[in-house]
């Protein structure tokens, strides 16, 4: 085995980034993780107080035999390197409570040495190519609280399971499960079972057991059935059944008062559950793409509501029932066919995002400028009826951080978007602006600014007054002022041409104004004399004199 020790140049910043003054014998921390690390420094493994250990996202493929003078360590994190084998001298680690093995290209074989680890508490296997589970695991780890194995390619987990009887977390998510593992039902200590992205077409009725859990995650799968015993697990406040195939909800479901975030989308409900609307404790509820054409009127009993997700349905008008949702801050509404929006909409106070994508406004809803603390504005349509202008008054979204309007035949923005003084991020893609307003130069805060694919030939001459401005897109623009050859450089480019083409035209006007004064000043009149006889076609009032003289007296010939 390799005992390389560590290159000089990573020893200093592991220890510059713990304190190298705090680094001593009884050091309980270590962060070298982004390191490039090899392999395990021995200036590290000689820390013998040392309790947590991170070294994630390095490039270690060896443990060497001195990580057994680590006999405090607690918590030790080595995922994201390229370790093949788990030595014996691992098993030494007497103290450790908290392994992360994930994202490593584990041999099988060599993960029998985590069973000698009997006073781990969490165990992390993510991405480590795992077919089957050790046996020799779950016998032997008795005091597993958390048990990571998502992102494998797991298709039952072993009958020896049900010795993790203190089991709170199990993660499967990313497996290929097509039954359920009924054992996971013998685990009453269970809080949160997470079987997202599997192939499961059925839960069992003994999912009722499980009286502590609180989390259920079992969102991509097949289901379209879920057992009414799911009831009975009256802690259950997390339910995420998101794209399955569920019509209907078993109603004695409604039990489950402590629900507080249910998802709900990709599926074929058609109508909003009835069971739903009595879930007043919710807070999080997601009913995207599920063929809904309207609310219920219960609906409004949701008083507790955050987030609300209803795009990508069949909606026609704006649900009612949704302005009795004092204490929602997100909503989203995009892709359905609403046209206007209820005066009644200025009751949610509280609102700070807001979807409306790709519905049907014949013109920019006005009623939006009630929404005081609105900070995020979706309004690009990407489909249906699109808007021509977008009104001065938008000026009164004092808090407004993001305006996304793109995929619109807006020709001109509103000078008032100068005088938003939170304004960050204005989308105005595919559009048909042919130039910008002057006084967007004054809106300080502004760091994205996207105007490509619009007929936009010049750019106001002090955009590079936009100090914050980190994102400029130019692309599919008749540009002319600054030239394309400029653009295509990027926003460092432009800015350094406007800085210079505004140093010429002062340069000019200070030119002009000093030929102003010379031609005062040797009698030709003044400057606005000067311009009214040119435009009459007569010569200055000095070049009469020189005429009048020259008749009295003939020139010589040269």
């Amino acid at each position: 085995m390799s005992k390389e020790v560590l290159k000089p140049e990573h020893l200093s910043k592991v220890l510059q980034r713990n304190d190298p003054q705090q680094v001593t014998d009884r050091t309980f921390f270590i962060d070298g993780s982004n390191q490039s690390l090899e392999t395990i420094p021995s200036e590290i493994l000689a820390l013998k107080e040392l309790e947590e250990l991170h070294l994630e996202n390095n490039q270690i493929a060896e443990i060497p035999p001195d990580i057994q003078n680590l006999k405090n360590v607690r918590v030790l994190y080595l995922h994201k390197n390229n370790l093949q084998c788990l030595w014996p001298e691992l098993a030494s680690l007497s103290s450790l409570e908290s392994l992360d093995l994930s994202s490593n290209p584990l041999l099988y074989s060599s993960l029998t040495v985590v069973s000698c680890l009997r006073t781990l508490r969490e165990l992390r296997l993510y991405n480590t190519g795992l077919r089957e589970v050790p046996t020799v695991i779950c016998k032997s780890l008795h005091h597993l609280e958390l048990f990571g194995l998502s992102e494998n390619h797991l298709q039952s987990l072993p009958g020896e399971i049900v010795n993790q009887t203190k089991l709170r977390e199990i993660y499967l998510k990313k497996n290929e499960f097509s039954v359920f593992p009924c054992d996971l039902c013998t685990l009453v200590s269970l809080e949160v079972i997470d079987l997202d992205h599997n192939k499961l077409k059925a839960i069992p009725e003994e999912i009722g057991n499980l009286v502590r859990l609180q989390k259920f995650y079992v969102a991509s799968n097949h289901l379209s059935l879920l057992p009414e015993s799911l009831s009975q697990c009256s802690k259950l406040s997390v339910l995420d059944l998101t794209h399955n195939l569920l019509h209907i909800l078993p109603p004695t479901l409604d039990q489950l008062t402590e629900l507080t975030e249910v998802g709900l989308s990709e599926n074929r409900l058609e109508k909003v559950p009835r069971l739903l609307c009595r879930w007043t404790q919710l807070q999080l509820l997601y009913l995207r793409n599920t063929c809904l054409r309207g609310l219920r009127r219960s609906f409004k009993r949701l008083i507790n509501l955050r987030f609300l997700d209803l795009s990508q349905n069949h909606i026609d008008h704006f649900p009612v029932q949704i302005c009795a949702l004092k204490n929602l801050e997100i909503l989203a509404l995009d892709d359905n066919k609403v046209g206007q929006l209820p005066p009644t909409m200025s009751s949610l106070t509280k609102l700070k995002i807001l979807g409306l994508t790709g519905n049907d406004f014949p013109s920019f809803p006005e009623e939006i400028f009630s929404l005081v603390s609105l900070e995020k504005l979706y309004i690009g349509q990407d489909q249906g009826c699109k808007i021509s202008y977008v009104p001065e008054n938008i000026k009164k979204l004092k808090n407004l951080k993001e305006l996304y309007i793109e995929n619109n035949l807006v020709e001109q923005l509103p000078a008032s978007l100068g005088l938003m003084p939170n304004l960050e991020v204005l989308d105005c893609r595919h559009n048909l602006l042919k130039q910008l307003p002057d006084a967007i130069c004054l809106a300080q805060d502004l760091k994205e600014l996207l105007l490509e694919d619009n007929l936009l030939t010049h750019l106001p001459e002090n955009l590079d007054h936009l100090v914050n401005l980190k994102v400029l897109t130019l692309k599919k623009n008749p540009i002319e002022d600054p030239p394309m050859e400029v653009c295509a450089q990027g926003k460092d480019a432009i800015w350094k041409y406007l800085k210079e083409n505004r140093i010429r035209k002062q340069m000019a006007i200070k030119i002009q104004a000093w030929w102003r004064g010379t031609m005062v000043r040797k009698g030709y009149g003044s400057y606005e004399e000067l311009l009214k006889a040119r435009k009459k076609g007569k010569t200055s009032p000095k070049d009469k004199k020189g005429k009048k003289a020259a008749k009295g007296k003939p020139a010589k010939r040269k």
